[in-house]
């Protein structure tokens, strides 16, 4: 917190947003306002409220803190920046952002936000740099009324997901962030804007796309679909390669490459990943500014997982969806301060790492990271008389609601 306490204009919300990490890293189960004020010892939650919404502090910067710590201790020239999105459902209609949308954490179409998350892979960790709310274009940004209800600020537009992750990207070289490539999912690799970006910018990149994606082969003029281009490859052709080791042990799948380039010196590839158990297919376009052996690419490809294991983490670990902001300020305070405890806990795993030297004990996680925190650190005998006044805090609260519920209901 000492890094990040020049951002806040006062102690008292300096002070408060030190506890609302601490609160993210507790064991409380959710970690709403009124929890984590519990936690911290609060009367009430106005304090924590006051930090989400109203109190003066600069939290693009401190989301630029996180990353330049991030970077002194995982930076590395190799690293892969992976982008991706992850849903926060929701009900009702007034949180920013919200519509009925699909979102893979539910696995359907469901009332939810959309955040476009940037993620610093590397050997020594992985976390969470950036992130961007995702606004749809008909029912929140053709609806300049519901823009300023919800505190969006006026210089934000719609812009689609590709579009946010180049964004981050852009900042982050910006920031000096040290890193050879990019993933994505077939959201981004289907977005030629985000691929000629990074050619531009000389980024190589490994992003995957979807099986009716055609390619150009042999003369350069003919374009054929990927997974017919697939059923034609020998099978002494697929190489079988680690994408890195999973909770069930390496993760060795079949790989071949096709050179797809058209032009003298381009180095463009076609990537395929085949389940060795189920033959499912995957496809990835890949760009180099330099010749790259196949094990590289197969390493990007496989880098791709870790956002999805940090949304995971950060939603299990520090709460990253128990958010109850509904505007603009709130979502992006809860979120960066979500990312800062997701930090901590990131470095302090890093900082622990021995050799696996001794195969009957894994090296400390995150989690267990956490665990260790609570247990050695964090956790506060609170005295009975703060636990019981929060018990009659809470259902005075909920009996207030209750009513004011049932008097809107017989008013219709």
């Amino acid at each position: 917190m000492t890094r990040v306490a020049g951002r806040f204009v006062r102690s008292e919300p300096r002070r408060a947003a030190g506890q609302f990490v601490e609160g993210l890293l507790s064991g409380v189960e959710r970690k709403t306002c009124w929890s984590l004020a519990e936690q911290a010892g609060h009367a009430d939650p106005q304090a924590m409220q006051r930090l989400l919404r109203t109190a003066v502090w600069d939290v693009d910067a401190v989301r630029d803190d996180v990353r330049s710590w991030l970077v002194e201790q995982l930076g590395h020239p190799d690293a892969v920046l992976a982008t991706d999105e992850t849903g926060f459902l929701k009900k009702g209609v007034c949180s920013v952002g919200v519509q009925r949308q699909y979102t893979g954490t539910a696995g359907r179409v469901e009332n939810s936000q959309l955040g476009v998350f940037l993620a610093y892979v590397t050997p020594h960790g992985r976390a969470l740099i950036d992130r961007r709310l995702y606004l749809p274009e008909a029912t929140w940004c053709a609806q300049p009324e519901r823009l300023t209800a919800a505190g969006v600020p006026e210089q934000i537009g719609f812009a689609t997901k590709p579009a946010l992750a180049r964004q981050m990207i852009a900042a982050a070289i910006e920031a000096g962030v040290p890193f050879g490539w990019v993933t994505g999912d077939e959201v981004y690799g289907a977005d030629p804007g985000l691929r000629g970006d990074l050619e531009q910018r000389q980024i190589g990149y490994v992003l995957a796309v979807g099986c009716d994606r055609r390619v150009a082969v042999n003369d350069g003029r003919t374009l054929i679909r990927v997974d017919d281009l697939a059923e034609r490859i020998p099978t002494r052709e697929w190489q079988q390669h680690s994408c890195g080791p999973g909770a069930k042990g390496p993760r060795d799948y079949l790989w071949p490459w096709i050179t797809t380039a058209t032009n003298p010196g381009e180095h463009r590839w076609l990537l395929i990943r085949r389940n060795r158990t189920t033959g499912e297919l995957a496809f990835y376009l890949c760009w180099s500014p330099h010749p790259v052996p196949l094990h590289t690419l197969v390493r990007v490809a496989g880098s791709r997982w870790s956002i999805e294991e940090l949304f995971q983490t950060g939603k299990g670990q520090v709460g990253l969806d128990h958010y109850q902001a509904r505007g603009w300020t709130g979502w992006h305070r809860f979120i960066t301060l979500a990312m800062l405890a997701l930090a901590v806990l990131t470095i302090l795993a890093a900082i622990a790492q021995q050799p696996d030297a001794d195969m009957e004990i894994i090296a400390l996680t995150v989690a267990e990271i956490r665990r260790l925190l609570n247990a050695l650190v964090l956790t506060v005998t609170l005295p009975l008389e703060h636990i019981l006044h929060w018990s009659i805090w809470r259902r005075t609260s909920q009996a207030r609601a209750r009513r004011s519920h049932y008097q809107r209901r017989q008013a219709k």
